[in-house]
């Protein structure tokens, strides 16, 4: 019987962890380990204040047949960059021993988390274990960082910005998340050979994801326990951090303080959740509200309590992050007012689909007048725009288009026991499989 290839992904999050990227990845180890052999490494859960009692450096486990190891972090303040910075350079310590533990290691499937150490995790391991590497970039940095003026120290980004270039030209494949992470990729390679990289999109499980109405009772018992009955809901669902420039939005809700019965609706957790939960207080704004995330399997329930999804991104993200919140908007079938450059991955999203209106980010005005119109709409016309986007979604962004793709990706990177071809003939397999799709 022939070995299947063993892929070993270092990904930080993963189940249960109720970070966005744990969620993908753990559907998408989860839809190929009768595919492969794989191993998981990351870091014991506490993205959202999850628990855990290990007292091991390194615990391993299992998922169905995916081997899990678990690193064991110290807790990390989101609020604080000497405790970030303490939480990132143990990861990067611990999941390199880890790395370098595993035998016969065909690939190695990094992710562009943390910033730029994920991927040097993956070019050391390749440098060191002659494997191969697929280097998966969901947020590129020091773009991201510098977007959001994290420090200024021009040293640390010219540093970081050459060791990620060398991640990418490295790698064997970079994946990237948005076609407008393509042109920044190419943009750092200008004169230079670009590396070999594909767009495979984000997803959602479109068939857990569904329209439903607001008089479903599961929908229903959650606006009556919150107090959001008979309102016009804005929600914003998902991670309240740095990258979304939510601090200013957030005062747009003064403008509708004469409208009782429209409410904003913030779900989620993350670093600037306390300050504009204070900045709420302060202001006496009665028609903010917060939750915590929420559970996978009630999203379905969540994301149609709302009326419109705030989908928003901070100035100067376009082309280094695509918002995955989108893909479950889209599948809920609910409006989407986003915040984005032109240009954007979701801006084209929501332009193409019809889903939505677009404001540029900073518009804060321009946020104010798109929620009046999209509340004017009658009822039926608001349903309907949303609908556009479950239709988009169904025909251009389902899980098993994304999740076959990478398959594609790992099988050609892989190669197979059978055929013992150059790299350069499993590209080119690799190529004409996703040109087919």
């Amino acid at each position: 019987m022939l070995r299947k290839k063993k892929i070993v992904f270092v990904i930080n999050y993963f189940y249960p962890d109720l970070a966005a990227t744990s969620q993908l990845m753990t559907e998408l180890t989860g839809r190929l380990q009768d595919d492969f052999d794989i191993t998981v490494i990351a870091a014991q859960p506490g993205y959202a204040g999850e628990n855990h009692d290990s007292k091991k450096l390194f615990e391993e486990g299992y998922l169905d047949s995916i081997k899990v190891v678990r690193i064991k972090l110290p807790e990390v303040n989101k609020n604080s960059k000497a405790s970030r910075i303490k939480y990132i350079s143990s990861y990067f310590l611990l999941a390199n021993i880890a790395l370098l533990k595993e035998k016969g290691t065909d690939v190695i499937f990094t992710i562009s988390q943390p910033p730029v150490l994920g991927g040097l995790i993956g070019t050391i391991g390749k440098l060191l274990k002659r494997s191969r590497h697929i280097y998966s970039v969901h947020d590129f940095n020091p773009e991201q960082a510098q977007a959001v003026a994290y420090t200024n120290n021009q040293t640390i980004f010219k540093i970081a910005k050459a060791v990620d270039k060398l991640n990418c030209s490295y790698a064997d494949q970079v994946l990237l998340v948005g076609e407008d992470m393509a042109e920044t990729l190419r943009g750092r390679f200008v004169d230079k050979k670009v590396p070999s990289h594909t767009v495979i999109s984000n997803w959602t499980d479109e068939h857990a994801i569904v329209p439903l109405e607001k008089d479903e009772p599961a929908i229903r018992e959650f606006l009556e326990t919150h107090g959001l009955d008979n309102k016009f809901i804005v929600m914003y669902s998902g991670n309240l951090g740095l990258y979304y420039d939510l601090e200013n939005l957030i005062g747009v809700s003064k403008q509708f303080t004469d409208q009782p019965d429209l409410v904003f609706l913030f779900i989620g957790e993350g670093a600037v959740k306390q300050r504009i939960q204070e900045y709420a207080a302060q202001n006496n704004l009665e028609n903010v509200k917060f939750l915590p995330y929420q559970p996978k399997e009630f999203l379905k329930y969540s994301l149609n309590a709302a009326d419109v999804h705030l989908v928003v991104n901070q100035k100067g993200i376009k082309g280094v992050s695509v918002p995955s919140k989108i893909y479950g908007v889209m599948a809920a079938g609910k409006p989407v007012l986003g915040v984005l450059e032109q240009g954007s991955e979701v801006q084209r999203l929501i332009f193409e689909s019809g889903a939505g209106v677009v404001i540029e980010p900073q518009n804060y005005q321009g946020v104010v007048h798109a929620i009046n119109y999209l509340r004017s709409l009658d009822p039926a016309e608001l349903k309907k725009m949303g609908l556009k986007g479950r239709a988009y979604l169904e025909k251009n962004l389902t899980r098993d288009t994304s999740i076959n793709k990478y398959r594609d990706v790992l099988q050609a990177i892989a190669g197979t026991p059978q055929l013992e071809t150059s790299y350069q003939a499993q590209t080119e397999h690799y190529k004409e499989a996703v040109n087919k799709k």
